[in-house]
C-alpha cells in the first residue's frame, strides 16, 4: 500500500501550526520584558501559523489511517521541522544571526540534548531565553505525545506513532486509550514542573529563572539562564531541588503515575527502578569517596558535587554545578562512563537506559549459565516475567548499533576536531543528548568553536540519539519504502 503523504503533510502541518502558538508565549514575555525580541517572535509565530494552517486546509481531506511507515516518517521530520522554523526567532533578532548556530541551538532543544553556542547567555533578552527552555519542555514529553493528547485525528492510528515516538524497548500505557495515556502523562509532566517552578522560587530564584530551570530540568534538557549553570546561585537548597526533579525526570512516568495513585508497592518493586537507584547511588558514593581523598571538600559538599553531577548526566540533564574536569582523571573517566547509562525507558532521558543495560547484563550471565547447563531452558526474567526474545534482540542490536555508530562516529569527527578527548566527548554527548563532554567541550566551554560541518553532523547525531537510533535508521532502508 502506497504511503499516505496527505496524512503525514496534515500532521506536520498541526504540529507547525503548535510551535507558532508557543512562539506567542515567549512573545508575552518579550513583551512583558519590552525587549528587542518581539518583532521576531510576532514574525515567527506568523511564519508558522499561516504556514501550518494551510498546509492543515490543503490536506483535510487526507485519509485518517497512519501506519507505521507513515508513524516513523512524522517522528522523524517533525524534529528537523521543528528545529528548522524554532530557529527563525533566533536569526531575525539577531541573537544567533548564523542560521547553522540557530539550528544547532535549536535542534539541541528539542532533542533535549542541551549542547550550545552562547558564550554569554545573560545578555540575551528573556524572550530568547524562554524560547530556549521551552524548546526542551516541548521537546521533553515529545511533541507527538502533546499531539496525541490534543489532536482527534490521530484517534485511529495513534499508536503507531506511540511506538515511534516514546523511548525504551517497551513503551508503558497507563491506559488502553492511547489518547488518553498521552493526556495523562502530560498532566503528571506539568504537574512536576509547576511543583519545581515553586520550591525554586522559594529558594531564591527569580520566578523567570525557576519557570525556565523547571522546564529543562523535567525535559532532562540542561538548558540555563545563566553561563555559570546552576553553579550561579551556590545554593545547596536549589542544588538538592534539581537533583530531586531530574531524579523524577529520570524515572518511568508509570511508576509516577502509580506512585500519585499510592500504589507504591509497584514502584519499589519495580525492578528497573531498583537498578536506577542503585547506580546513582553506587557512582554517588565512590565518586564522593574520590572527591575526599583528592580535594579539600568536606563531606557533605563531596557528597552533593557527586550527586549533583552523578544524576545530571545518568538522567543525560547536563545542568553543571562544578567543571568535573578539573577532577581526578578516574573520576572524571568514571563520569563519562555514565554517558552511556541514561535514565528509565518512558522517562525524558536519552543514552541507552537502564532497562536495556539491565537486560544486557541478565542475557550475558544466564548464557554463562547456558553454556554450564546446555540442556537448561533458562529465560531471562525482568519484573518477575519472561522477556520475550524478540525484546532481548533488539536490545543486542541496539547496543551493537549505539557503540558502532559511536566508534565511527568518533573517528569521522576526529577529522574535524583533531583533540580525541574533545571529539569522544561532542560524539557521546550529542548521541545520548547529554550536553556537555569532554576536553574542548566540557562543562566550562560551548560549541561555538566547533566547524559548520562539525555542527550539522553533531545535529544529525542529537536527532539519532533522541530517537533511539532505529526510527531513524528504519528510513534509510530499501525495503522500508517497498510497497
Amino acid at each position: 500500500m502506497a504511503m499516505n503523504v496527505k496524512i503525514v503533510l496534515r500532521v506536520l502541518g498541526f504540529l507547525l501550526f503548535v510551535e507558532g502558538v508557543a512562539m506567542l508565549l515567549a512573545f508575552g514575555i518579550a513583551l512583558l520584558y519590552n525587549e528587542y525580541d518581539q518583532s521576531a517572535f510576532l514574525i515567527s509565530s506568523g511564519i508558522n501559523i499561516l504556514l501550518g494552517g494551510t498546509i492543515v486546509y490543503l490536506t483535510r481531506n487526507a485519509r485518517r489511517d497512519i501506519g507505521r511507515r507513515e508513524g516513523y516518517i512524522i517522528v522523524s521530520l517533525v524534529w528537523l521541522v521543528f528545529s528548522f522554523f524554532g530557529s527563525l526567532p533566533y536569526v531575525i533578532s539577531g541573537a544567533i544571526p548564523d542560521f547553522t548556530n540557530a539550528f544547532f541551538e535549536t535542534i539541541s532543544g528539542f532533542t533535549t540534548t542541551g549542547s550550545s553556542i552562547l558564550a554569554d547567555i545573560e545578555s540575551l533578552p528573556h524572550g530568547i531565553l524562554f524560547w530556549r527552555s521551552i524548546t526542551q519542555w516541548l521537546g521533553g514529553m515529545g511533541i507527538i505525545v502533546l499531539s496525541l493528547a490534543i489532536l482527534p485525528v490521530f484517534g485511529i492510528g495513534g499508536m503507531q506513532l506511540f511506538i515511534a515516538e516514546v523511548p525504551g524497548p517497551t513503551p508503558d500505557r497507563i491506559s488502553p486509550r492511547i489518547r488518553q495515556t498521552a493526556k495523562t502523562l502530560w498532566v503528571i509532566y506539568l504537574g512536576f514542573t509547576v511543583a519545581e517552578t515553586l520550591l525554586l522560587w522559594i529558594g531564591g530564584m527569580t520566578l523567570f529563572d525557576a519557570v525556565c530551570h523547571s522546564f529543562t530540568t523535567m525535559a532532562t534538557g540542561g538548558f540555563s539562564t545563566k553561563q555559570a549553570s546552576i553553579a550561579y546561585w551556590s545554593s545547596p537548597f536549589i542544588q538538592y531541588v534539581i537533583i530531586l526533579f531530574m531524579f523524577l525526570a529520570g524515572t518511568n512516568f508509570t511508576l509516577s503515575y502509580m506512585a500519585l495513585r499510592g500504589n507504591f508497592k509497584r514502584v519499589l518493586h519495580d525492578e528497573e527502578f531498583k537498578y536506577y537507584g542503585l547506580f546513582v547511588l553506587g557512582f554517588t558514593l565512590v565518586i564522593s569517596a574520590g572527591l575526599l581523598i583528592t580535594t579539600q571538600l568536606g563531606v557533605e559538599n563531596a557528597f552533593r558535587d557527586a550527586l549533583f553531577q552523578v544524576v545530571s548526566i545518568m538522567t543525560t540533564t547536563g545542568f553543571a554545578t562544578v567543571d568535573y574536569l578539573t577532577w581526578a582523571p578516574v573520576l572524571t573517566i568514571l563520569l563519562f562512563g555514565l554517558f552511556f547509562f541514561g535514565g528509565s525507558a518512558g522517562s525524558t532521558g536519552g543514552s541507552i537506559k537502564i532497562m536495556r543495560i539491565v537486560l544486557l547484563l541478565k542475557n550475558s550471565y544466564y548464557e554463562l549459565r547456558r553454556i554450564i547447563h546446555p540442556h537448561a531452558v533458562i529465560p531471562v526474567k525482568f519484573n518477575r516475567q519472561s522477556v520475550d526474545a524478540k525484546i532481548i534482540n533488539n536490545v543486542l542490536a541496539f547496543f551493537m548499533f549505539y557503540f558502532v555508530i559511536f566508534g565511527a562516529s568518533t573517528i569521522v569527527f576526529s577529522f574535524i576536531e583533531p583533540d580525541m578527548e574533545s571529539a569522544m566527548g561532542a560524539v557521546a554527548t550529542s548521541l545520548g543528548n547529554i550536553g556537555p563532554g569532554l576536553g574542548n567541550v566540557g562543562p566550562a566551554e560551548n560549541f561555538l568553536h566547533i566547524s559548520p560541518a562539525g555542527k550539522w553532523f553533531l545535529s544529525f547525531l542529537m536527532l539519532l540519539g533522541r530517537l533511539e537510533l532505529f526510527t531513524v535508521l528504519v528510513i534509510f532502508s530499501p525495503s522500508f519504502w517497498r510497497e
